[in-house]
């Protein structure tokens, strides 16, 4: 009932929908970058949404199967393989003891999910199964996966079903609305707060007009970016505040950090805006090194897009009742 870690990957840790409640105690939330890649996996596999996933980052683990089970893949296209077989993403698939799952060249987006059904033995701290990489706690001994790491599933599948559960599963037919697939996105749309008053015309006008490059330094924490630098209309001093996924700071030196899953709790720089929530996961899949540009909406609008894109998880939940009732026999 274990994989065995031959090759970790670049970053491969275990996240699930994030570490609430403790953020007043200096606890990041951390979670998945990717919620909705993350979701995908999880109800392609029998899940709940909140099951573990492991998170892998541009350059994926190889890991062997020891036992039989079933996965899916979703988030990213990094040419993941089966036996040296290319496999797809965004279906439930059978695998077998022995088999070897491994990833190649990436095609699209940054950061791939996988889900077990069942899930994978990991201890809950504070609540939640994700990794906090900085602190050293949660997911995997609170760490990124190493090699000869073995990963212990939750249930495995009879052996002597799998050629008949595999032909089963092949038939169910899953269709993803645009709102939940690797789309890439031309602009981020983004709602104006509480502080973006506090900056110049100029500056508000550049941030909505300009375009900026992911620098090097962007990971987890916050994506840093490089474009036109923005500036407030006096220097002024704001308390410390709690922070949110998508929170846009402006740091003295004027150039804008979006802040990400693994976000410090308290931040006091202006922010100049938020990314809408459903846009998150087209940033979390961007390289460093590339352009984002922002286009500003409503958060009326962004909350019919939220709205949205839970209804189109709840229709996905009812589609793959079959594939739940599967699992359950």
């Amino acid at each position: 009932m274990s994989i065995t870690v031959i090759k970790p990957g670049l970053l491969s840790s275990f996240q699930d929908l994030g570490r609430f409640g403790h953020q007043h105690l200096g606890v990041p939330a951390s979670g998945a970058m990717d919620s909705r890649a993350h979701r995908l996996a999880n109800l392609l596999a029998g899940n709940t949404e909140n099951e573990a996933t492991l998170e892998i980052t541009l350059v994926g683990p190889t890991l062997r199967f020891d036992a039989p089970g079933c996965i899916a893949i979703s988030g990213a296209h990094l040419s993941p393989t089966l036996n040296n077989e290319p496999i797809p993403n965004n279906r439930p698939l059978i695998v077998r003891a022995g088999d070897i799952l491994a990833f190649g060249a990436r095609s699209a987006g940054l950061r791939s999910y996988i889900a077990w059904n069942g899930g994978i033995a990991l201890p809950s701290v504070l609540g939640s199964r994700s990794t906090y990489l900085r602190g050293g706690f949660g997911g995997f001994h609170g760490r990124a996966l190493r090699k000869g790491d073995v990963l212990n599933m939750l249930s495995t599948l009879d052996a002597g079903v799998l050629d008949d559960l595999e032909h089963e599963l092949w038939k169910i037919k899953v269709y993803l609305p645009a709102i939940l697939g690797l789309v890439p996105r031309t602009g981020i749309r983004v709602m104006r707060g509480a502080h973006t008053g506090l900056f110049t015309d100029a500056s508000i006008a550049d941030f909505f007009a300009g375009d900026y490059r992911i620098g090097p330094q962007s990971e987890r924490m916050g994506y840093r970016l490089q474009g036109p630098q923005l500036s407030l209309k006096s220097s002024t001093q704001l308390l410390s505040e709690a922070t949110s996924f998508g929170s846009i700071q402006v740091p003295p030196d004027g150039n804008p950090i979006v802040l990400m899953a693994d976000r410090q709790t308290t931040g006091g720089y202006a922010k100049i805006g938020h990314v809408a929530t459903v846009d998150l996961p087209s940033i979390a899949q961007c390289m460093p090194g590339e352009t984002l540009r922002f286009t500003e909406i409503a958060l009326s609008q962004a909350q019919q897009l939220d709205g949205q894109r839970e209804d189109a998880f709840g229709r996905l939940h009812q589609t793959l009742a079959p594939l739940r009732a599967l699992f359950e026999r």
